[in-house]
This record gives structure tokens, sequence and C-alpha cells, in this order.
């Protein structure tokens, strides 16, 4: 019987020899928390982390969705439960909202639920507002009335205050999923969650830094982009009134779902749309919505003394489309 030796010993040299700069391309995409996902991850073997990947939505849902009447969050916001000890990830965007919410002055305030629910934009009931309405569902509102206590429970000064995340807890779960891709030892990865991006390395394919696109608020008919930046180990979030609103029949008013805290209004600004990059998602989705909410020159005067950086597209007193963006974010722009 003849013996082939040479065979193994080739598999070997095969096996040490193998170029390093070999990658394989995962992509896991769906859908969650009412969007679409798409989830790159570079490996040098095929790798599948679907099943990770689902857990970590369907953990947030059970934490913060205020569409599940068995979530944490609906819990709290429906049946005003003091004695639900929230998780870890309840804590961490309570915290970081806190953050923001004094940051911003108030401009981003996540107990905006009731408000959210009377305008039309949340699970609950729409109501017929007016001004009288609107001032008596403010008393519900403010970041400052709710208290997380050191045992995990929520307080309330008014009974009736609704949390609402969905403002910064999609960025929240981008974060979470970039643990679970660091947790495999993941280095290069893009996720992309309903248009919020966290790019962590780079892409081995093209040898370049991930390249993202931000929409045209002003392209309704079709997606345009506006422009493109390269991403490494950053977070970028986007908000704008384009997609989500709705017009009064009867009078042709629209109503966008960007709410003001401070008035109870749907804020319909000059500001069409932000985009924020940060070190990670939940703050940059956090942001981009405050700035949404806050004056033009309220937010550059934010943002010298930030760490932040954002572009912004907005009307100019003669309604023409403007732009400004911070230094740091120029730097990103592809084909300035």
């Amino acid at each position: 019987m003849k013996k082939y030796f040479g065979l193994p010993v080739l598999a070997l040299l095969f096996t040490f020899c193998a170029p390093k700069d070999k990658w394989v391309r995962n992509v896991t995409n769906g859908g969650a928390l009412g969007t679409t996902y798409a989830i790159t991850y570079l490996s040098q073997e095929e790798i599948d982390l679907s099943k990770e990947i689902d857990s970590v939505f369907m953990v947030i849902n059970k934490s913060m969705s205020t569409y599940k009447s068995d979530s944490d969050i609906s819990k709290i916001n429906l049946s005003n439960d003091s004695t639900l000890v929230v998780d870890h990830m309840f804590r961490d965007v309570f915290e970081l909202s806190k953050q923001v919410y004094e940051a911003t002055d108030g401009a981003f305030d996540p107990t905006v639920g009731v408000l959210a629910n009377a305008w039309g934009f949340g699970p609950g009931e729409q109501l017929k507002m007016d001004s009288i309405r609107v001032d008596s569902l403010k008393n519900y509102v403010g970041f400052d009335k709710v208290t997380l206590n050191e045992d995990g429970t929520i307080s309330k000064q008014i009974n009736g205050i609704a949390f609402d995340f969905n403002s910064i807890a999609k960025g929240y779960t981008i974060d979470r999923l970039g643990v679970v891709l660091d947790n495999h030892g993941i280095a290069n990865y893009l996720i992309e969650v309903g248009g919020e991006v966290l790019a962590k390395g780079n892409n081995k394919l093209t040898h370049r830094n991930w390249a993202i696109g931000i929409d045209d608020p002003q392209s309704l008919e079709q997606r345009v982009i506006k422009k493109a930046v390269y991403l490494k180990n950053k977070a970028m979030a986007s908000s704008g009134n384009y997609r989500k609103f709705w017009i009064d029949e009867k009078t042709g008013e629209k109503y966008v779902h960007t709410l003001d805290p401070k008035t109870g209004y749907p804020k319909n600004s000059v500001i069409l749309a932000t985009s924020v990059l940060a070190k990670d998602c939940a703050t940059a989705d956090a942001f981009a919505t405050a700035f949404m909410v806050m004056q033009l020159e309220e937010t550059k005067a934010f943002l010298k003394s930030s760490e932040l950086d954002a572009y912004i597209i907005y009307l100019d007193e003669n309604g023409i489309t403007q732009e400004f963006m911070t230094a740091g974010f120029e730097k990103a722009v592809i084909d300035k």
C-alpha cells in the first residue's frame, strides 16, 4: 500500500502561508426596533453572530420598547410601577439622558412620552390638541421630575409621566451590538440600525475607513446622498423631520415628530437635519435630537466647547438651503 506523506505537509504549508490580509465579509441583517438593520463584520473565517445579535434586540425591547405592553418602560409608564427594578441597560440610558438633558438645558427630554402620544407619534391615543391641552400635558414633562433610585426603581413627582427613549435607545442598541462584536474579538465592523451607525476599525476589503452616506432631507421622492463621510472608531446619528410627520387634512398644517419639551409643540424649525459624530452612538443619537430643538446659534455655541462634531442642514432667512459643519466633521467628509 502506497503512503503519500507529502500531502499533509503541503496542507500545513498552506495553513502557515495563508495571506494575513484575507478577510471574510460576514453580514447579518433584518428588521428590529420598528426599522431595519445591517451589520457587517470582518473576520479571517466565516462566523455567524445572528443569535447573539437577535438577543440584544430582544432584551432592549423587553427593557425600553413603548410598543410592548409587558416591557419595563411600559409598566413604569402605564401602571406607574414604582417597585419595578430596571435592568442595567435602562439605567445606562436613564443616566445618559439625564446628562444630555442638563447639558442642553432641557432641549433633550425623554419624558415627552405623554406629548408624543397626544401628537400622534407614540403608541398611545392621539388627541385633538389646542393650547389648553398642551399646557395641561406639559405638567407631565420634565426629566427633573423623575429619579432613578439606588435600588433601581423609578420615582415620579407626578403619576402619569411617561418615558420615551426612542431618541436615544436606537443609538444605545447599536453600542450594545458593538460590545457583542468586541467580545468575539471582531475589530473591524460597521453596525447600522435605522440610519444610525457605529464604525470600528476599517473596511479591510477596500483598505479604507468605512464609508457612510447622509441623506438629503429635501429629497422626498427618492433617496439622495447629500454628503458622504469616512468613519473609523466613531458613531454617527442623524435626525430630521423629513420622514416622520403627518399633515392635517383639513388645514394642511404639517406636524413633525421632533417635539420641543419646553413649548409642548412639534418643532417645525428652519433646521432640516442634523448629523452628529461621537465616540458612542447613544450620545450621538441624543444630541442629534437635541440640535433639532435648539436654535442654530445656540447649537454652534455649544459645539465650540464640546468634543462632538456635527453637520447641520438649515434654511436661512431667505429660505435658501445652507450647511454648517464643525472642523472635525469636515475632515471626515469624502470628496470635500
